[in-house]
């Protein structure tokens, strides 16, 4: 019979060390030492089994007595917890005295789960997690003492002031797997092509894709009715100043234009096209020749400001070859499957090129070839006299609220499955807010995504151990790379 230690890999990534058993050559025993997530539990789990290899020879200078019953109680990564916890305060948010709050909030961002599986990820960091009962009269607080607004207050003064001279703001939808509608979660447009009942979200931000508001709406409503509401809280708290809003041009109205305009904001609002506009069209006609990456037209438009009153404003529009490229090709797209309707091979459905005059179908060859010569050409509406370029690059910051969403819904998992009135919604949406904006410090300190920067920090684990009876607690050994992650948040 002969023995030896089996270290292996096991699936979530830990080091599984095992005492194989050995008869000739057939294994007649495995003990099971325990897993390992870095190397001071790797360490210990190794001299444990040699001990149990053989008993009374355990060369371990943690302690005198070598004959000692050891045994690791548990391991948590409470580093993980107490640099999310340092960012917290340091976001100002200690003045809500709030410690369920904010371990909510931590949880989110380490393991995005239901309220109630919260309690087993916060028990894995090491803290004294609360009931569920004291999470739900967390959720209470939230709504009762309108945390939203302190949270905003303070996600404001912790914003930088580069940040805040150009807001970026979009709308998402946030979908319930229900049947019935209510009055707030309603069918309306889906950003994710879903027929189930939604809410709206709309988000404004920082340049730098730092969170400041977040407001959510009845299913139905408009986007473009919904910026409005968001800027006048955003005002509340801000007070006037040099600000430049952008949009997309679902946000585009007249109506919507005067409201910035009327509070002092300058303006960024992508603009849709319905026909090429003139300028490409004239340029096209004067040089007989095609358009060239990058080129850029101005030209102004006119608009009713209401009280009978009309305005001219400043329109750019610039040709991008990439974006012609992904236009034409939707293009030939939606041509095809309206040829195919045609041919009567494919059901009826809303197509923009099909044409149906009673039984007759056609193709609208004229809007094709429309389309066609729009393709690449995007509009932008604005009242700043700045370089045309200098326009279009703040325009297209509207990638990092993109990018907000993106980390609410899919590391954040901000999509409310588990809560069904409105107040535990908008409960539940306050604390993805908060999550999202101590993720946005994360990983503009660190230069990692949230995901890459838990895994990292995750894996340094304080350890218990129980020797004869008496606990003791063994600091973890931070590796260099960590150390650095550490610097770099100013958490050492």
């Amino acid at each position: 019979m002969s023995q030896f230690i089996r270290k292996s890999k096991t699936s979530s990534g830990a080091t599984s060390i095992q005492i194989i058993t050995k008869t000739g050559r057939v294994v007649t025993g495995t003990d099971h030492i325990g897993s390992a997530r870095n190397p001071t539990e790797l360490e210990f789990l190794l001299a444990l089994a040699k001990k149990r290899m053989n008993p009374g020879q355990l060369e371990l200078d943690l302690f005198e007595d070598q004959s000692s019953d050891i045994f690791l109680e548990e391991a948590y990564s409470e580093l993980l917890y107490d640099v999310l916890a340092d960012l917290c305060h340091r976001l100002g948010l200690g003045i809500l005295a709030d410690e369920t709050f904010m371990q909510l909030v931590i949880a989110r961002i380490i393991e995005p789960t239901s309220k109630l599986d919260t309690i087993r990820v916060l028990d894995e960091l090491g803290v004294d997690a609360p009931s569920n009962s004291a999470i739900h009269r967390c959720l209470r607080r939230i709504i009762d003492d309108d945390y939203r607004e302190q949270v905003s207050s303070c996600l404001l003064e912790s914003a930088s002031a580069h940040s805040l001279t150009l807001l970026l703001y979009d709308v998402t939808t946030l979908y319930f797997e229900v049947q019935k509608e209510d009055e707030y979660r309603r069918s309306g447009l889906s950003k994710e092509r879903r027929l189930e009942p939604q809410i709206t979200v709309g988000l404004l931000c920082g340049r730098d894709g730092f969170p400041l508001e977040v407001q959510s709406f009845e299913g139905n409503r408009a986007e473009v009715k919904t910026i409005v509401e968001v800027l006048n809280s955003f005002r509340v708290r801000y007070g006037p100043g040099k600000i430049t809003v952008t949009a997309d041009a679902a946000m585009l109205s007249s109506e919507n234009i005067n409201v910035l305009e009327a509070m002092g904001y300058h303006y960024i609002i992508g603009s849709r096209l319905s026909k090429t506009p003139y300028e490409v069209e004239e340029y096209r006609a004067d040089k007989n020749q095609e358009l060239t990456d990058g080129q850029i037209f101005e030209s102004s438009m006119m608009v009713n400001t209401g009280q009978g009153r009309r305005a001219k404003r400043r329109v750019i529009y610039q040709y991008r070859a990439k974006r012609a490229a992904l236009d034409l090709s939707n293009i030939e797209k939606t041509l095809a499957k309206a040829i195919s309707m045609v041919e009567g091979n494919a059901p009826y459905k809303r197509n923009r090129f099909f044409k149906a005059e009673g039984t007759h179908k056609s193709i609208n060859y004229e809007l094709v070839e429309d389309a066609k010569r729009r393709a690449g050409i995007k509009g932008y509406v604005t009242d700043l006299n700045v370089p045309a370029q200098e326009v279009i690059d703040a325009y297209h910051q509207l990638f990092e609220v993109e990018r907000s969403f993106r980390m609410s819904k899919s590391d954040l998992r901000a999509r409310p499955i588990f809560h069904h009135t409105r107040d535990s919604i908008e409960a539940h949406l306050t604390i993805v807010l908060t999550a999202l904006a101590l993720a946005r410090r994360v990983q503009k300190a660190s230069s990692l995504s949230i995901r890459k920067f838990v895994q990292k920090l995750a894996v340094v684990r304080t350890g218990v151990i129980s020797v004869n009876g008496s606990r003791h607690v063994l600091q973890p050994r931070v590796s260099v790379e960590v150390a650095e992650i550490l610097d770099r948040l100013g958490s050492r």
